[in-house]
């Protein structure tokens, strides 16, 4: 992850990493408090965090994003909290204020700035500087995301493309880029990774086999039974058995290709994550299938022979919309005839997708550059369009993912210290918290949506 973006690992030098893959497990609810703020920052690690802007312009755009901020929440069901004592929100004057989420601003003045300064970027950077705080962060998040096409006036949405940053260049997912952009995720430490994911070590949503009220109560030791269920209905829906040739695009840490390979099936698996790599191919030799498994540093464009079935789990989102043709007419290409495709794919509203495709977001400056969450009818329309792939059956199953994230935020929270042990320091921690719970918010709002989708050829 390079320094000159903006993002970090917050990870210390010289620090021993921890060797532990999967220890205890933690079940059920699990309470925590939210990390501290940050009492000392790196400024070389986070610059955007160690310093508020001191710009004209970033002061201007922060009185202006302070008033249009205020005049959002006040018919929000939020309780927003002011140092002076001032509480803004519904909570302000509803009976049922006790109800509503506390976000607690500690430092009015540099949230504003940097509020006005970045947009969401601004509200992630100043949360992860201990700007302002929530006891239950998931929740406040919840609010701004089932209203996020209203928070700010109409005018000024029209607007957003002469102030809202885009996606740098060099972050497109071109074949000299998408290495390094795949790199600052996944190769953070598989340690990392480990302190949060069940024994699978799968980093996708789960499938449970709860509904409804139930579903929100899933405790920790049905989760790695919930990803295995997930992994076997896309083999199941791609036809995978006894001697199927099957590509995965997105290896993971190895899951998928362990149980396709367990039901006969030849795997072909490619990554651009030397860490991923690592770990799985120990795996796949750990469980005696290295003879039926390959997994090799490859980009999915440079993929070659012929396979009855291809299998991707939540690997389109880092493609890139400009590249969501070619990622389909390589399955296309390398697709057996009567083979199956499965695809896990996060999805969004096709209005929101089409509004924020080029936008530059907190989640591509910290988390993932380079990506994009497409809608199904993106796929539909260019699957139809550009290749002879149609779209024969899908599974919305966000609820699931929801309650996948609550539990990884448990268990990561849960692991606090054994992950400062690992060098990730506060600011990091705090990040992490972030994207979980503001990944949780769409998912539980409905912004936000997770798919099977089986395809094959005309």
């Amino acid at each position: 992850m390079t320094e000159a973006t903006g993002s970090g690992t917050g990870r210390a030098q010289g620090t021993t990493r921890s060797s532990a893959i999967n220890g205890s497990a933690v079940t059920g609810r699990v309470p925590y408090t939210v990390p501290q703020p940050p009492a000392t920052i790196d400024a070389a690690i986070w610059p955007s965090i160690a310093t508020v802007p001191s710009s004209l312009k970033a002061r201007v755009a922060g009185r202006a994003a302070d008033a249009i901020f205020k005049a959002a929440v006040r018919r929000l069901p939020l309780e927003v909290r002011y140092p002076d004592g001032t509480v803004l929100g519904k909570a302000s004057s509803d009976e049922a204020a006790a109800a509503y989420p506390v976000m607690t601003i500690n430092r009015p003045e540099a949230f504003a700035t940097r509020l006005g300064d970045g947009g969401l970027i601004g509200l992630g950077e100043s949360f992860m500087a201990g700007d302002w705080d929530a006891d239950d962060l998931t929740a406040v998040m919840e609010v701004f995301a089932s209203r996020v096409g209203t928070l700010v006036p109409e005018p000024l949405q029209k607007l957003r493309g002469l102030y809202l940053p885009r996606q740098p260049r060099r972050e497109r997912n071109t074949e000299k880029n998408t290495r390094s952009n795949i790199s600052r995720h996944y190769d953070l430490s598989n340690e990392l990774f480990a302190s949060f994911l069940d024994s699978t070590m799968t980093y996708s949503s789960a499938l449970f086999p709860e509904s409804g009220d139930a579903l929100r109560n899933v405790a920790w030791d049905g989760l790695a039974a919930a990803q295995q269920a997930k992994i076997d209905r896309l083999l199941d829906k791609a036809g995978v058995k006894e001697g199927t040739r099957v590509l995965e695009i997105g290896t993971g840490w190895g899951e998928l290709a362990l149980r396709a390979a367990a039901r006969g099936a030849t795997v072909y698996s490619v990554t651009l994550s030397s860490e991923q790599q690592e770990l799985a191919r120990q795996r796949v030799a750990e469980a005696g299938y290295a003879d039926a498994v390959t997994i090799e540093l490859k980009d999915y464009r440079a993929v070659e022979g012929e396979y009855d079935a291809v299998v991707s789990v939540e690997m389109i989102e880092a493609v890139g919309f400009e590249y969501w043709a070619t990622y389909f007419q390589t399955i296309e290409r390398v697709l057996a005839p009567g083979g199956k495709v499965a695809i896990q794919a996060i999805t969004i509203a096709h209005d929101r997708l089409m509004a924020t495709r080029t936008s530059y977001t907190w989640v591509h400056k910290y988390i993932f550059p380079g990506g994009v969450i497409p809608s199904v009818r993106a796929i539909e329309d260019i699957t139809a369009k550009q290749t002879g792939l149609r779209v024969r059956e899908r599974l919305a199953m966000g609820e699931h993912y929801a309650q996948t994230l609550r539990l990884w935020e448990e268990r990561f929270m849960a692991r606090e210290d054994e992950v400062g042990a690992m060098g990730f320091d506060a600011v990091f921690q705090r990040m992490w918290l972030f994207y979980l719970c503001y990944s949780r918010a769409g998912f539980e709002t409905g912004y936000l949506d997770v798919q099977q989708i089986v395809l094959d050829g005309c």
